[in-house]
């Protein structure tokens, strides 16, 4: 590959998920909690078949592997398995794609991977999902009647509206800084209009499970190549210790 190819290459790394980032509204992205917990990920898990299935497939993943998440064949078709499905099945949608475009405007994207492919320079695609998931909003100028802060005029309903609420947003008047006889309008908070089945930090555990459960799916062998690292880097700082003594001695008897 030349220096320009390779130039190219990093710009298109680098600069076009913060641009991808910019045309979605550049609303400011909250940290995602860690969840490495199997509660948590096994209720991210029951979040994830409940609420986002139905629209969204994640066919990279079948039922099975959640085995990897403590749980055993039966609590799967017991509990996460739609009626006919099968735990060697892959998680798809029975939603046919030209329906949802009907209905929705655009066919769900699938989820395999999407906290990857939500990574960017502002934030990691775990951070991506838990801002957007917690800011929805009523908007009955929307065909949905909901929009989002972090995905203006989004096409997704907010299908979790039953446990956070109904908010709408507050808007702010300001002097534009670049011409003060302007006046801009800024995102001043969310407005709670009726409560949902949980609270406000009851929901934001939820999502952080939800996300959780998410990234865990994009890659699951995550955490086992996080421990192989760690076992793998002090290897590594032992054998170049022994270098470095080794390494010492000779000069000495050089010298």
């Amino acid at each position: 590959m030349t220096f320009v190819k390779k130039l190219l290459a990093t710009l298109a790394l680098t600069v076009l998920p913060a641009l991808a980032l910019a045309n979605e509204g550049g609303f400011a992205l909250d940290k995602a909690p860690e969840r490495a917990s199997l509660s948590s990920l096994q209720n991210g898990a029951k979040l994830f078949v409940n609420y986002c299935l139905n629209c969204h497939a994640a066919s990279s993943m079948r039922y099975n592997r959640l085995k990897d998440l403590g749980l055993t064949d039966e609590q799967i078709k017991g509990n996460l398995l739609f009626a006919g499905d099968k735990v060697g099945d892959l998680m798809t949608t029975a939603m046919r794609p030209a329906d949802a475009k009907a209905w929705f405007g655009a066919v769900p994207p699938d989820l395999s991977v999407i906290a990857r492919a939500k990574a960017s320079s502002a934030g990691s695609g775990g951070d991506y999902l838990y801002t957007y998931l917690r800011t929805f909003y009523k908007d009955d100028t929307r065909p949905t009647g909901w929009n989002n802060m972090v995905l203006p005029n989004v096409a997704m309903p907010h299908v979790l509206w039953q446990l956070q609420g109904v908010r709408t947003v507050k808007m702010a008047e300001e002097k534009d800084p670049h011409d003060h006889s302007k006046t801009v309008h800024k995102f001043a908070g969310f407005e709670q209009v009726t409560p949902g089945s949980m609270t406000a930090a009851d929901f934001d555990t939820a999502m952080a499970d939800l996300v959780g459960y998410l990234e865990w799916m994009a890659e699951p062998a995550q955490q086992t190549r996080k421990r192989l690292g760690v076992w793998v880097l002090l290897f590594l700082s032992l054998f170049v210790l022994l270098t470095w003594r080794l390494s010492a001695s000779y000069w000495k008897e050089v010298k």
